[in-house]
């Protein structure tokens, strides 16, 4: 199915049928990512009295109690309520169900090759998302299409899909980089990290209030905080994707929650 729809007063056209899912799935019987070292996500068939729900055990029907957690177990979506006390939903704060998006490979580099700076002190082995890398990627690129930012990060293979992130810490935006990311007014970030902040950073999660306008070291909102912003970690893009300009479809589940599991897809875009 061909979709026609109107960006920014210029006309393009969808393909519906073939959406690039950049989501992982969580596979609570197999292989996982897994951050902080959590226990892995886990399902098992529910029990009550002479009532199971495993066909495989003489259930009529499967049905399973899940348990994960979201900001460690795999993609996830996440709003203001992330670090405020105020119990903010994302399923209050997500407001958009499509997105005009751009999705951009940087190339992180180590904090002795860039004069960029964080909350709390960087060592040599911290990898860092660098306001160049970002100037570099984004040049020339239409800010229409900005209201989303996808980042895809290199070297970029499948084992994203079931890494230990406690194994060998994953990069993170410097200061610099997420001011720039805020001066650029985008509304929906997503990054295939376990999170925009350093993994140890004292608590500090100072890129996470950057991107909401949240004070430091405050845990409640004022009139400048961006609460329809979102921010989903733990994507994954395949190296087939190209870098480029997408109408993102944002799903998430239901949950009355700061993050909710989440299924980010992007649409390939054709001029009229």
């Amino acid at each position: 199915m061909i979709f026609s729809v109107e960006i920014n007063n210029r006309a393009y056209q969808i393909d519906l049928e073939n959406p690039l899912d950049v989501s992982i799935p969580l596979n609570f019987h197999g292989s996982q990512p897994n951050a902080y070292d959590v226990e892995k996500a886990t399902a098992k068939p529910c029990e009550a009295g002479s009532l199971i729900g495993d066909t495989r055990r003489g259930g009529s029907c499967n049905f399973e109690e899940y348990k994960f957690i979201p900001h460690c177990n795999g993609t996830h979506t996440e709003c203001v309520g992330h670090i405020t006390h105020e119990r903010i939903s994302v399923h209050d704060s997500l407001k958009n169900s499509l997105v005009p998006a751009m999705l951009r490979s940087v190339e992180p580099v180590t904090a002795s090759e860039s004069q960029d700076t964080y909350s709390v002190e960087l060592t040599e082995k911290d990898k860092l998302i660098t306001k160049g890398c970002l100037e570099k990627a984004l040049e020339q690129v239409d800010e229409n299409w900005l209201e989303g930012l996808i980042i895809r990060t290199l070297p970029n293979d499948e084992s994203k899909n079931t890494r230990r992130y406690m194994d060998n810490l994953p990069p993170f935006f410097s200061t610099e980089a997420m001011n720039f990311i805020r001066a650029k007014n985008v509304k929906h970030l997503l990054v295939d990290v376990p999170s925009i902040d350093r993994t140890f950073d004292a608590g500090k999660l100072s890129n996470h209030r950057i991107f909401w306008s949240v004070e430091t070291g405050k845990f409640e909102t004022s009139e400048a905080t961006l609460i329809y912003n979102t921010i989903t970690e733990m994507i994954f893009v395949p190296s087939f994707v190209e870098d480029g300009a997408y109408l993102l479809n944002l799903q998430i589940a239901a949950f009355a929650a700061d993050a909710s599991p989440s299924r980010p897809r992007l649409f390939k875009i054709f001029a009229s």
